[in-house]
């Protein structure tokens, strides 16, 4: 039996999802839907057959709606997944679970106050063939103990609406959740360097930035966000251990030989470069919505990133180092 989906948010990254349960995996069909963008919902509702609902709290409440996915704007995230906490439905909520800890600690509080996991949070790294192969070589000691990290995080241009905090809270907040999990430690302080701004970034942005982490055990993370570079989307994690290294590979691709340059493409944005991980996120989180569990990034984790983020956020309009204080994790999330 199918499991019934209700999405709320059906932009880009929701159509996406909706496309994704539909015709990429198994096990799930979306029956309801909503969006502030009524006209556009209905387009969608229509084309993949499900119902469109006014408000979103209808679609949780839908009887026919057994789990819940949240895809829309980044504010409206916090209640909606509490309702669906209320409701007692599953929810999978995309990034950022909120957008203050303060917002995640009450989602944590309620998902432990109603006394079963039901919140997965949309870090679909952690399901990424390259990331999963970082993590493998870790685990295995085949490069030592971790010592340094340098990662990238480019976007080719940024939306008209992105703001000097969201190259944090909506872009880094990747490498804060992945790192913590390929280290399985998490963080004492952060600082945020700005450099030279692109005369790319419009309307006052600050970019790129570059983020400067370190862990409990002294490993140091630099993570740089630049969401104008203009030539591609484009992630990199190196990981320099006490006997070796091990890097994050590019996307397969063919290389081509034309006209004395030897290249390959470079994927233009995220929904490209990680479509492979978005659809293995997917059927993971209905099968195991399917055994009533929750087997992927927790709120805990949410939270923990979110914490995290802030704490950068402060760091960079401060100018100094920040401590990271990070709550002992609760029995009901080990």
């Amino acid at each position: 039996m199918n499991l019934g989906v209700g999405v709320i948010g059906t932009g880009a990254i929701g159509e996406d999802h909706i496309r994704r349960i539909t015709d990429v995996i198994t096990g799930a069909e979306v029956v309801a839907l909503s969006d502030i963008n009524a006209e556009h919902a209905k387009k969608v509702a229509a084309t993949y057959g499900a119902k469109f609902y006014a408000t979103s709290e209808e679609v949780i409440k839908a009887p026919e709606v057994d789990a819940i996915v949240i895809a829309s704007w980044d504010p409206t995230h916090a209640q909606y997944v509490i309702a669906s906490i209320n409701a007692g439905k599953f929810v999978l909520c995309e990034k950022p679970l909120a957008t203050s800890a303060e917002d995640c600690k009450k989602i944590v509080e309620a998902e432990i106050a109603g006394k079963k996991q039901l919140v997965q949070v949309g870090f679909m790294r952690r399901f990424d063939r390259g990331y999963k192969q970082l993590k493998s070589v870790i685990d295995n000691g085949k490069i030592g103990q971790p010592l340094m990290l340098h990662c990238v995080h480019r976007n080719r241009v940024s939306g008209p609406k992105h703001t000097t905090e969201m190259n944090i809270n909506n872009s880094v907040i990747h490498e804060i959740d992945v790192l913590r999990w390929l280290l399985g430690e998490e963080y004492k302080t952060a600082q945020v360097l700005v450099p030279k701004s692109s005369r790319l970034a419009k309307n006052g942005l600050r970019d790129p930035q570059i983020v400067l982490l370190e862990t409990q055990s002294g490993v140091r993370i630099d993570v740089e966000s630049f969401v104008n570079c203009q030539y591609g989307y484009d992630v990199q994690c190196e990981i320099v251990g006490e006997t070796g290294t091990v890097r994050l590979p590019d996307p397969a691709n063919v290389v081509v030989r034309s006209q004395g340059v030897r290249f390959y493409e470079i994927f233009p944005d995220w929904s490209d470069r990680f479509i492979e991980a978005y659809d293995t996120e997917f059927q993971h989180w209905v099968d195991a919505v399917k055994q009533g569990l929750v087997k992927g990034p927790t709120a805990w984790d949410g939270y923990v990133a979110c914490i995290t983020a802030d704490a950068c956020t402060e760091a960079r309009e401060k100018g100094t180092i920040v401590p990271i204080t990070v709550p002992e994790c609760p029995p009901f999330y080990q």
